[in-house]
């Protein structure tokens, strides 16, 4: 590809992007040569289109003593081309088990997410090399296709906002002789350079070798990762059709549908299954383990097996993600909507249910009291509140989370589950969890 034939490149790329729902686009802006060509690239599109709305927001990680000093080139650079331009400040909360890289690009996309403006589509400056690098790290680890696969031209994030590469399929040399030619100044990144970190040590000592021994292995290794790529679209859509035909409702993946699949088929569909709750997925050994005892745990067996971000449950022969959640606060209320402790709303309606609380008793909100004893209406005598959700089939994890409503020290309704038959009223009150 000449020089010359970049920017037809680029537009040719976009020109899917073009249309009337995605007319904002936010540069990624590190200074670097190629989010810096990037830019340059879009002010030009801009300049044919002066519909469409243009800027620029650069992510300081404070990880380099330089990090301010890029951030003046940018907001420099973005003044000369006359684009709007935005600094968002972020801190590195490092954790254990996971990279310094890893943290700091999941920050960058979360700070990108809350800062561009809304709607925009979020542009990235990854280029071919950054392609082969992320397939070779991840061939290191031992990933399987979906991580073969490396990175998507179109990304969408949890938020749903779209990430686009334009330049995926771009080489490095030729973003460098495209800033050359057009005199474009840029920094460089001391850290690039770097060989402790393996992108580095790969993009300096691996791929130089590679393609000086293999004529075109630049454009054979991104042919692999396309089929790649294409290999895992259509294995996504068999995968949402078992997904459909596994999993409830309530987020929880049937042991009795999967049982019927053969393993390579129920490693992918839990893998994809977790996929929705948590990124940090289970290793190979963990998966097994998964699988094994959820299909050949006796069926009220309390199965949990914890994962780095979760636990795997099993209750009513379906596994569910569970995370760890702090058991509300109790308080005292009145018959006006209340906030809890961990966020969700409780409200009172008018209906079938108990009688209001009479003068001389104070109504109150409290939970987790397995002993608790209520006799729930339309159920034989009554017992502790433990006997009733087992009753009820109320998964384990549910029930220290479910609103307790007292009158004094009287159980007078399990939210979402019973009311009293002592306090029973066609025309009364009861309440419910109200989710904006």
């Amino acid at each position: 590809m000449q020089t010359s034939d970049l920017y037809h490149h680029f537009l040719a790329q976009l020109r899917p992007l073009l249309n009337a729902e995605h007319s904002c686009f936010s540069v990624a802006l590190s200074g670097g040569v190629d989010s810096v060509v990037l830019l340059h690239l879009m002010n030009q599109v801009q300049k044919q289109l002066p519909e469409l709305k243009l800027e620029a927001v650069y992510v300081n990680h404070g990880l380099s003593k330089y990090a301010d000093e890029w951030q003046g080139f940018c907001k420099s650079l973005c003044e000369e081309l006359g684009v709007a331009f935005k600094a968002v400040r972020v801190e590195i909360q490092e954790r254990s088990r996971t990279s310094l890289e890893a943290q700091a690009r999941e920050a960058r996309y979360q700070a990108l997410d809350e800062n561009c403006v809304a709607g925009s589509v979020i542009l990235l400056g990854q280029h071919l090399n950054d392609q082969l690098e992320t397939f070779l790290l991840r061939l290191k680890r031992g990933s399987g296709l979906q991580g073969l696969a490396s990175m998507p031209q179109t990304r969408l994030l949890a938020s749903g906002r779209v990430c686009f590469r334009p330049l995926i399929n771009i080489t490095r040399e030729q973003i460098e002789q495209f800033a050359i030619k057009f005199a474009i100044t840029h920094i460089t990144d001391d850290s690039n350079v770097d060989e402790r970190f393996d992108r580095n040590f790969l993009r300096h000592q691996v791929l130089p070798i590679l393609m000086e021994r293999f004529q075109g292995f630049e454009k054979s290794a991104a042919r692999s990762i396309r089929l790649l790529q294409q290999q895992q679209s259509l294995l996504d859509e068999y995968t949402q059709s078992d997904l459909a035909h596994c999993q409830n409702s309530q987020g929880g993946l049937s042991c009795v549908a999967i049982a019927e699949f053969s393993k390579p088929r129920q490693a992918n569909l839990v893998r994809a299954w977790l996929n929705q709750f948590t990124h940090q997925l289970p290793s190979e050994n963990q998966l097994q383990q998964i699988i094994e005892q959820g299909l050949t745990a006796q069926a009220d067996a309390q199965l949990k097996i914890c994962l780095q971000s979760g636990d795997v449950r099993r209750h009513q022969q379906h596994w569910y993600f569970v995370t760890e959640q702090a058991i509300p606060q109790a308080m005292d209320i009145n018959l006006q909507p209340i906030e809890l402790t961990d966020g969700r709303k409780l409200i009172v309606k008018q209906g079938k249910g108990i009688r209001k609380p009479l003068k001389n008793e104070q109504v109150s909100v409290e939970f987790n009291k397995p002993q608790a004893r209520i006799k729930p209406l339309k159920k034989p005598g009554s017992n502790t509140l433990k006997h009733w959700f087992k009753d009820a089939k109320v998964a384990p994890w549910l029930r220290a989370q479910t609103p307790l409503i007292f009158y004094n020290d009287q159980l007078v309704q399990v939210v979402g589950y019973f009311t009293s038959a002592e306090h029973s009223v066609d025309e009364g009150i009861f309440w419910e969890i109200f989710y904006e």
